[in-house]
């Protein structure tokens, strides 16, 4: 809980990158009649002081109330999950038994799959408060509930569930073929800093992220469209509709350099 407090303003500073839609070679506007009210950022230092100055410093932290209670749900839900599976897998193989590495990534990939569609309202609540500006959306957690429920229906509780399930198998596939690509090499040098399984898993958790990371993209700026869309910091987000439809828009309006937006805050 501590170190997510601690780095909720990551979050937040990832998410405004992630949803301007502005090239970073635009000059810096203050005009927001100019940009539809849509401010520029510019790295994570410059956004972090933008927000302090426009902002305050309660606007680091918008949305991490449901972004704690979606991490300690995630994690519970997760965890149960891939135990049950993990089970479930060896009672119906018996003696033959499954590779670790097939047991390990079937049992990940329906954990994970399980616990983000559980968990997803209370992602998009993080993102949506994350998004917002000095102009409140919703004004509270409750208020920001019943207005979806009552303006979009539950279906807007799962705008861009599609995108985050579907990075959850590519993701689990190249970790786990990274980190067996790497954990052997590692293994022959003498590492200061943990056990090469150890420094295996950060490397292969870092390029597996990187490869999915446009989804985590497409996942933002879907869960911000429907009747808000025009309110939050950012007031010119496009109209998006579907994961692929989302990606071909990015890419051909920003460049494929688009859908890599706040990478390197993660």
């Amino acid at each position: 809980m501590l170190v997510r407090f601690v780095i909720a303003p990551l979050d937040v500073v990832k998410i405004r990158l992630q949803l301007q839609i502005h090239s970073l070679s635009d000059p810096l506007s203050h005009d927001p009649e100019k940009l539809r009210g849509s401010p520029i950022y510019k790295g994570t230092l410059p956004t972090i002081k933008r927000i302090l100055r426009e902002e305050g410093l309660t606007g680091l932290w918008k949305g991490n109330i449901p972004a704690e209670l979606m991490y300690v749900s995630y994690s519970a839900i997760q965890f149960t999950t891939y135990r049950s599976v993990t089970l479930g897998l060896q009672s119906a193989f018996g003696k033959r038994k499954l590779p670790a590495a097939a047991e390990s990534f079937i049992a990940g990939a329906s954990s994970g799959a399980v616990a983000t569609t559980a968990t997803y309202p209370l992602d998009l609540l993080r993102t949506r408060f994350a998004a917002q500006g000095k102009e409140k959306v919703y004004a509270s957690l409750l208020a920001s509930i019943r207005d979806i429920a009552k303006h979009e229906g539950p279906r807007g509780f799962f705008r861009g569930l599609g995108a985050t399930v579907g990075q959850i198998i590519p993701y689990m596939g190249v970790f786990f073929a990274t980190y067996e690509a790497l954990r052997l090499p590692l293994g022959t040098l003498e590492l200061p800093f943990g056990s090469e399984d150890a420094t295996a898993g950060v490397m292969a958790s870092i390029i597996a992220k990187t490869g999915v990371f446009p989804f985590d993209l497409i996942r933002k700026r879907l869960q911000v469209q429907g009747p808000t869309r025009e309110r939050y910091v950012h007031r010119n987000i496009p109209v998006y509709k579907g994961v692929f439809r989302t990606m071909r828009d990015i890419i051909r309006n920003e460049g494929k350099r688009g859908l890599y937006r706040g990478l390197t805050v993660r």
